[in-house]
């Protein structure tokens, strides 16, 4: 999710469906979830180029296919801060439980909720000073090789100066083999704080799977709003396993 929270929030885990892509590295999810008795395993880093500073995180982003549409996710990232020093702490703890409620060959669309808790283990140094909330809703529609999706929701933010806030996008992807799949992203998100602005930007992503176990997944792009402060690009890059 990606230029400020929205990128240091958004390393969730989206199961994808071979030949199909979706979820990382975009910061917009999609409603797939991982196969029943599955995991999925993302080690990642994603980040946010200012004129003053890189921050970011890295970690691992594990997903596990609880039953039939219901996924389990927890993200254990480490933050860090890059100016004229390397500083590097404690990430935000993410869990958070994706449910697919309605599916295309009935439907029309694959529709979830995927409600996410961001737990702070740094007291607001690399994160949130307090717990919060993300309630989002997440919509998918495939044509043939072509895949789009996309959705969002509403943030509950708490603490002095801090905001609730919207963030969503939309993607739009095609497998060009089996193995590798590319698309184009656009996102954005209201302020999260009283001194912060809104944020949009673009990424272009790619998934190329490796192995039947290893995927290599990256996207980067521009800031397109308040870019100085904000961000004027973010990046993600992953090694998956899957089995």
């Amino acid at each position: 999710m990606r230029l400020g929270r929205a990128v240091l929030a958004a390393a969730a885990g989206i199961a994808a469906a071979a030949p199909a892509w979706a979820g990382p590295p975009y910061v917009t999810d999609d409603p797939g979830t991982t196969d029943p008795g599955h995991w999925e395993i993302y080690n990642f880093a994603l980040g946010v180029e200012t004129p003053d500073a890189t921050t970011g995180e890295a970690g691992f982003d594990i997903n596990y296919g609880a039953a039939k549409d219901v996924q389990l996710t927890l993200v254990l990232p480490a933050a860090f801060v890059a100016t004229s020093t390397f500083d590097v702490g404690g990430g935000d703890i993410e869990a958070a439980a994706k449910f697919k409620l309605l599916h295309q060959d009935g439907f029309g669309l694959d529709v979830a909720i995927f409600p996410r808790a961001f737990i702070p283990t740094s007291g607001g140094q690399y994160g949130a000073a307090r717990t919060n909330l993300l309630l989002p809703v997440w919509a998918e529609k495939d044509f043939g090789k072509w895949q789009l999706f996309g959705g969002g929701g509403y943030q509950i933010n708490p603490g002095p100066g801090q905001r609730n806030f919207w963030s969503g996008g939309i993607v739009l992807a095609r497998d060009v083999t089996q193995r590798l799949n590319l698309g184009a992203e656009l996102y954005a998100q209201s302020a999260d704080a009283a001194d912060a602005r809104a944020i949009a930007g673009l990424n272009l992503g790619a998934a190329w799977r490796l192995t039947p176990h290893w995927s290599l997944l990256a996207a980067g792009g521009p800031g397109l709003a308040n870019e100085r402060t904000q961000g004027q690009y973010d990046f993600y890059f992953a090694l998956k396993a899957d089995y």
